[in-house]
C-alpha cells in the first residue's frame, strides 16, 4: 500500500450510525458467505451512469480488501446508462494517496489505479452493468443510488444489495466541489473499512 494512501486509510475514524451499519451488515454476510465457502467474491458496484459513485465503491471495496487481508475479491462497476468516469473521481482519489494513469482523450475515457506497486493496477471505464467486462453470474449487485434501484426492477447476479450514497454532483459548479468529493470518498472510504474489518 502507497504511504500516503495507507496513512489515510489508518487515520480514517468516521463514525457510521447504527442505520447504515444494517445496510452494510447485508454486504458483510454475503462476503463472510463467500469467504467461508471458498468461493471468488464478485462485487459489482451500480449506479445510474457509472460515473461516481459506484467507482468510489469500486475502488474503495477491492482496497479495503487488500488492506485487511480478504482475498480472491474482485471488485467492478456499471451503471443503467453508459456515460465516463468523471474527472473530479480521479482527482478526489490521486488526492487520497491513489496513483491513476489516464489513457486516452475520448468521451469515456479509461483509467489505470493502482493503490499500491506490486498489485494489478483496477481498471477504471463507464459502462452497463451488463457489459461484457462484468460478471454474468455468481456476484453481488450493489446498488450504490436509490435511481439505479428503482429503475432496475431485475435482480442481477445471485444477491442484490441496496447501499445508497448521495451523489457528490450536487455539488457540480459550486465552491464546495472539491470538499464535497473528498466527503463522499471519504465516506464510501469507511464504511467499506468497517465492512472488511469485519471478516474472519
Amino acid at each position: 500500500m502507497y504511504p500516503s494512501l495507507n496513512k489515510f486509510i489508518t487515520e480514517l475514524d468516521q463514525e457510521i450510525s447504527e442505520e447504515r451499519k444494517v445496510l452494510l451488515q447485508v454486504l458483510i454476510d454475503y462476503v463472510q458467505k463467500r469467504k467461508d465457502t471458498a468461493e471468488p467474491i464478485k462485487l459489482n458496484f451500480i449506479c445510474t451512469h457509472n460515473s461516481r459513485r459506484s467507482h468510489l465503491c469500486q475502488v474503495w471495496a477491492k482496497t479495503m480488501a487488500a488492506y485487511f487481508g480478504v482475498r480472491y475479491i474482485k471488485s467492478y462497476s456499471g451503471g443503467t446508462d453508459e456515460t465516463a468516469v468523471y474527472h473530479k473521481i480521479a482527482e478526489t482519489l490521486i488526492n487520497q494517496g491513489f496513483e491513476i494513469q489516464k489513457l486516452g482523450n475520448g468521451t469515456n475515457a479509461t483509467y489505470k489505479l493502482s493503490f499500491d506497486s506490486d498489485s494489478c493496477p483496477m481498471t477504471l471505464f463507464s459502462k452497463k452493468y451488463d457489459d461484457s467486462y462484468n460478471p454474468k453470474q455468481g456476484y453481488a449487485a450493489v446498488m450504490t443510488c436509490n435511481d439505479a434501484d428503482q429503475n432496475c426492477p431485475i435482480i442481477f447476479g445471485e444477491q442484490r444489495i441496496s447501499l445508497p450514497f448521495i451523489d457528490p454532483k450536487v455539488s457540480d459548479g459550486t465552491e464546495r466541489q472539491a470538499e464535497v468529493y473528498a466527503e463522499r470518498s471519504t465516506q464510501i472510504a469507511s464504511e467499506m473499512k468497517y465492512v472488511f474489518s469485519q471478516i474472519k
